[in-house]
């Protein structure tokens, strides 16, 4: 059992326990900690009584007993997976769309993990069972270029390098509206949404700095073709940062337009370019990954409509 305290400050005072609690803690849902609240797994100033709907108040106390997770099994599976580059430190996928990268409740089978356990045999253990290897992710409906370690001192390495943003990470992304300016800069910090605890949102409350850049490489009339650049990897960041300027992504069913002209699988997005240092040589390695079918369609379908309007 792991046991967490908080003291609550002014700015979170009348906000209700289960938020409170989810805002603090990332890797918990809200339904998971209104179970707790019902198991008297949590306190208020050593109190655990008529907690359901309870608004926390400045200097709060707030105790948690978090249980230890279950002892999981994941299985190896031979799921044809792209691999680009492999060594014995790391392996680089090209994921298609609507590929789950790893392992979570409700889902412990057909991701990219269980493949890369079938194909490789060993990855890192430094993120546990459920992600071993995975030094970064990528959303299910996004697909394009990963990185996986194979032992845990690639993995220290690279993700050192991503504390430090100093891998290379291009995307490109179809993004509704005409972005009239060449190139630009999206400098918004992003957290948890206050409500839609699914979602990440630009805000300056329990948030974290994030950097965008972005290049226009063509206009279909109501759609931008850009390439992006992530200087920081939040959860969700192009996505939120493009919609936060109102150019949300083409297809994207959490932050996209509610009604939809095209039918897609999930957002135009594919991670194109990853460039990073080689934990062992330390030789510097870029790859690149052509734009995948489902994309290059799409822009052949809006490109058509846009030159008979």
């Amino acid at each position: 059992m792991e046991r967490q305290v908080f003291i609550v400050d002014d700015q979170e005072e009348d906000t209700r326990l289960d938020l409170y609690l989810s805002n603090q803690l990332d890797q918990l849902s809200r339904s998971f900690i209104q179970k707790l609240i019902e198991q008297e797994k949590i306190k208020i100033n050593g109190k655990q009584e008529k907690l359901k709907k309870y608004k926390v108040k400045e200097n709060d106390v707030v105790e948690i007993e978090i249980p230890l997770p279950e002892r999981l099994d994941i299985k190896p599976e031979n799921i044809p997976i792209h691999i680009i580059y492999e060594d014995e430190d790391v392996v680089i996928v090209d994921k298609p769309q609507g590929m789950v990268v790893h392992p979570a409740p409700g889902n412990y089978s057909g991701t990219l993990v269980n493949a890369l356990l079938y194909h490789c045999k060993t990855l890192s253990s430094i993120n546990g069972v459920i992600r071993p290897g995975i030094v970064h992710r990528i959303d299910k409906d996004t697909s394009g270029l990963l990185m996986v370690a194979k032992n845990d001192k690639a993995h220290r390495s690279l993700a050192e390098q991503l504390k430090e943003h100093s891998i290379h990470r291009v995307y490109a992304a179809l993004v509704h509206g005409n972005i009239r300016e060449e190139k630009g800069t999206i400098d918004a910090p992003i957290g948890r949404h206050p409500v839609d605890r699914l979602k990440m949102t630009v805000t300056d409350k329990n948030s974290k700095n994030a950097v965008t850049h972005f290049e226009v490489q063509q206009r279909f009339g109501n759609y931008t073709l850009i390439e992006a650049k992530l200087e920081t990897g939040r959860t969700h960041q192009i996505r939120v940062h493009m919609a936060y300027i109102q150019h949300p992504l083409v297809g994207d069913p959490v932050y996209g337009l509610k009604k939809e002209k095209y039918h897609l699988q999930g957002q135009a997005l594919h991670a194109k370019e990853l460039g990073f240092l080689h934990p062992s040589t330390s030789k510097y390695m870029e790859f690149k990954s052509p734009l995948p079918d489902y994309f290059q369609k799409l822009l052949q379908i809006i490109e058509n409509s846009s030159r008979q309007n």
